[in-house]
């Protein structure tokens, strides 16, 4: 154990790159060994995840309440489709994603802007109305944005080095569907890495302190206005590179994908995993992820019909959710990490006891 902790870099970033690394080595293998349905799911939990990283840097750093990330996902995938209308589209898939962050970073932005001067529940209402708005507009531009049909994406062929790189390290061709998860994964990964290590920077700490004390933050010489918005837009840029990898999945974009639904969702991974935390967005993307299948699957096996099996997913997401609440009021990562903090401490007064009574 000690030579574990002596080998692991003091440098920050130089840990974030190892773990991103480990992380990367564990979806090939994954996805190796699983089928084409499963890595469907990868998918969606990689771009559910991505969404719920950049608002849990939102909520649970800098304390904004966020009920929008739907309508910035939406922002995303149409960028990506408007770029990937049919196999002739030239635009690389890098530059596609980059292209969708930079127009959700835009939009986040200006709604930013607009709410940095509000608070809780007021910003919890603007940015629902901007959940609200946005599917709208694509019924309104319906020739350009395809109205209620939506705008198919094409994926793009995978480049012939991806195929290459992935038979030698797995053994298997790369099918379409595992091209999706690793793209998602590794765009997952990126973002993570990005994201971690902006919250253990300067801009972090002043997120951090805006959300704990805005006086003192003030004092401190902290533009509160100006931490808000920098927050929101980091948020936004995460929300819509997450949408550009949602429209790749599901070959779509359309204005009910992106529905009130999707930004609550968002919001009960971040609480459900624990708020400030990216393993803990990471898990409460994988239990939406896989949850509604897992209770879907015991009701089939306890006799009931597929339909009232699938209406009792719901049922079991919500009896989830409030026994978390109960149970692990921080979260499951806040939580986990609450406990290995207590354990740490107890040992510590145990070994100081024992000193002290010799």
């Amino acid at each position: 154990m000690r030579t574990l902790t002596r080998a692991w870099p003091d440098s920050t970033l130089a840990r974030h790159l190892l773990l991103a690394v480990l992380g990367l080595v564990a979806v090939l293998l994954v996805l190796q060994g699983v089928s084409d349905f499963r890595r469907f799911q990868l998918a969606e939990m990689a771009y559910l995840g991505i969404a719920a990283g950049g608002l849990t840097v939102l909520t649970g750093l800098n304390g904004q309440v966020s009920l929008g990330h739907g309508a910035l996902m939406a922002v995303g995938a149409y960028t990506a489709a408007l770029l990937l209308p049919d196999r002739d589209a030239s635009v690389p898939l890098p530059l596609v994603l980059l292209a969708a962050a930079a127009v959700a970073l835009a939009v986040g932005a200006i709604v930013g802007v607009a709410a940095a001067r509000l608070h809780g529940p007021y910003l919890a209402g603007a940015t629902l109305a901007l959940a609200v708005a946005v599917p709208g507009i694509a019924l309104y531009f319906k020739d350009t944005l395809g109205g209620e049909q939506g705008l198919r994406v094409v994926l793009p062929e995978p480049p012939t080095w991806v195929l290459d790189a992935a038979y030698f390290v797995t053994g298997q061709d790369l099918t379409t569907s595992g091209y999706v998860a690793l793209v998602g994964w590794l765009v997952l990964i990126v973002t993570y890495v990005l994201l971690a290590n902006l919250s253990r920077s300067r801009v972090g700490r002043r997120w951090r302190a805006v959300r704990d004390d805005e006086v003192a933050a003030q004092l401190a010489g902290i533009d509160l206005g100006r931490a808000r918005v920098s927050a929101f837009v980091v948020s936004a840029a995460a929300a819509g590179v997450a949408g550009a990898v949602l429209a790749l999945s599901v070959r779509l974009a359309a204005p009910s994908s992106f529905t009130l639904t999707l930004s609550l969702t968002l919001l009960a991974a971040v609480v459900l995993g624990g708020l400030g935390s990216l393993t803990g967005a990471l898990l409460g993307a994988a239990l939406l992820t896989f949850l509604p299948q897992v209770a879907t699957g015991l009701g089939t096996d306890a006799g009931l019909s597929d339909i009232q099996a699938a209406e009792l997913a719901p049922l079991v997401y919500g009896l989830v959710m409030v026994g978390v609440v109960l149970v692990a009021p921080a979260g499951l990562a806040g939580s986990l990490r609450l406990l290995a903090v207590r354990r740490r401490t107890r040992g510590a007064l145990s070994t100081t006891s024992k000193g002290t009574a010799r």
